[in-house]
């Protein structure tokens, strides 16, 4: 048996400072399903400024994107406060089916 979610990523750097301020929020503020932070090997945005992984470049501003899932009904708000604290196009969401129920 399976059950509808919503997929959520965000994207942002070590540098913006904001992983702690959301992997709280959505633990102890909405209590979210389920919830990763990948650090990335290199990646850009809009900017086309490169943040990448090397032994000459030991930078914290690393790619991180943060996913997480829950019922669609819970993540419509999670979404909508996700958008007042992040710049555009730095979330994308989706409907999903994950294996909750059994």
């Amino acid at each position: 048996m399976t059950d509808e979610v919503t997929m959520v990523r965000i994207y942002c750097t070590e540098g913006e400072h904001k992983l702690k301020k959301i992997l709280d929020y959505l633990h102890h503020v909405e209590h979210v399903a389920g919830v990763t932070a990948f650090r990335g090997v290199a990646g850009f945005g809009r900017s086309g400024k490169m943040h990448t992984a090397s032994l000459l470049d030991l930078s914290l501003d690393m790619p991180v994107v943060i996913e997480f899932f829950d019922r669609p009904e819970k993540m419509e708000s999670v979404i909508e406060h996700m958008k007042t604290q992040l710049e555009p196009g730095h979330l994308v969401y989706w409907p999903a089916r994950t294996n909750l129920s059994e």
